[in-house]
């Protein structure tokens, strides 16, 4: 579905994607988790030893923490095989002038893998402003076209026009406000399971949401995020790292995870190799909370997972918001 034709540039609208079009019940917001029917959704990855993924696990295996306090899993899946949507996020900023391309064939490479007939994406670009560039499709072809004609916005950036970065607080790399655009607006009505794919260099400026906002609407969609850092190593490349911490946040909280790409090719490839592993092999698990509150209050979430009495790595979303009995 292409954006809407009247839509001027930079303005994002919203719009329904083939799943929600196929719905009969009344549309709305929808709700972080299923909590009117009392039950929490988790999906996971675990890794073991040098990260590599762990297969096979048992619900006896497995442990859900809710604020401290172990939960009866009620349902437990390996490699689920629910519908997969995806968000790919591209940073558009003149930081990353040298390194689009590299990224344009990557994520298209990776679309085209990964997307099964019953899979849907969209595309965001954004730079001085966040910008739908494809709504929901399953067609990795028409995805690729719109990566295609991306292109850096050479007005943004904190060294745009050559000067200096402007006192106060310009818009050069919206990046936060694109996260909590693509979770609250296109993934929150939507069900199975959701990631956000960011490829940019991770610094934020001038964008209206921060980064705690943007964490909450991708926890309230219900959303893993994956980061692949990529910095332009020319002379407008970034040097400091100031911007893998704030992603690092962001992919914690979410169960997600951070690649630090630079301007190498093969890390990159490498990157969407693992994504789409970890995509494929995601345990599912669900469980009714001992807290019945339904307060709107976050909840902390702790998954621990062990083989032969060896602890493993997991990948999980750190929590979750309580859906309010007033909303």
């Amino acid at each position: 579905m292409a954006p809407a034709p009247d839509a001027p540039p930079g303005v994002f609208v919203p719009q329904k994607s083939n799943a929600q079009a196929r719905q009969t019940q009344p549309s709305g917001p929808a709700p972080a988790f299923e909590i009117s029917a009392s039950l929490v959704n988790l999906f996971f990855v675990v890794r073991g030893p040098h990260g590599k993924l762990v297969p096979n696990l048992t619900r006896a295996d497995c442990a859900i923490y809710e604020d401290n306090i172990q939960q009866t899993i009620q349902s437990f899946a390996a490699e689920s095989n629910l519908p997969l949507t995806l968000g790919i996020l591209l940073d558009t900023s003149l930081s990353q002038q040298r390194v689009l391309p590299m990224e344009q064939r990557a994520a298209a490479a990776f679309l085209h893998r990964i997307l099964k007939p019953e899979d849907e994406a969209f595309l965001f670009s954004f730079d001085v402003d966040a910008t739908m560039l494809s709504d929901f499709t399953g067609s990795a072809h028409n995805l690729t076209r719109a990566i295609d004609a991306a292109h850096i916005n050479s007005n943004s950036g904190n060294f745009a026009n050559g000067t200096l970065p402007s006192i106060g607080h310009p818009k050069g790399t919206v990046l936060y406000d694109a996260v909590y655009l693509a979770a609250n607006d296109k993934l929150r009505q939507e069900t199975g399971r959701k990631a956000l794919i960011l490829l940019t260099d991770g610094e934020d400026e001038g964008s209206d949401q921060n980064l705690k906002s943007a964490i909450e609407a991708a926890q309230r969609a219900d959303a893993i995020v994956y980061v692949l850092l990529i910095r332009d190593s020319g002379p407008l490349g970034i040097a400091n790292d100031a911007g893998g911490g704030p992603m690092r946040k962001l992919t914690q909280a979410t169960g997600g995870d951070v690649f630090k790409i630079g301007s190498n090719g093969r890390k990159m490839q490498a990157a969407f190799d693992q994504i789409e592993s970890e995509l494929r092999a995601q345990y599912e698990a669900s469980y009714t909370p001992t807290n019945k509150a339904r307060d709107g209050s976050y909840r902390r979430i702790r998954v621990e997972c062990q083989r032969n009495g060896q602890a493993l790595q997991v990948l999980a979303r750190r929590g979750y918001y309580a859906e309010s009995s007033g909303r």
